[in-house]
């Protein structure tokens, strides 16, 4: 059976830091940054859920989050501005 995955983009401010990854549990792993767990985003304070795609599969969503990483930063920021154009955390009242 396959699960469903995601890939997203966390930020710290508009047009800030930006940090992608992929999990399984989107609401699990948002706690997790929001606690501000050891690594990248705790040092630079990334708690905001900018970007969010769902996919069928972990091996999907792997593959979408090496093509967002091999993409430029503004590719990053298109992303963003495509589905949250005022920046917005959307895990704000976040329901999957």
């Amino acid at each position: 059976m396959q699960e469903k995955s995601y890939t997203y983009i966390l930020f710290n401010k508009p047009n800030g830091t930006l940090y992608t990854g992929v999990t399984t549990n989107l609401i699990r792993r948002m706690q997790e940054h929001k606690s501000l767990i050891k690594g990248f985003t705790k040092k630079y304070n990334i708690t905001k859920l900018g970007y969010f795609e769902e996919h069928t599969s972990v091996l999907e969503a792997i593959e979408r989050e090496k093509k967002i990483k091999g993409g430029s930063r503004q590719k990053k920021i298109d992303l963003i501005k495509s589905m949250n154009p005022e920046w917005k955390d959307l895990f704000d009242g976040f329901n999957l």
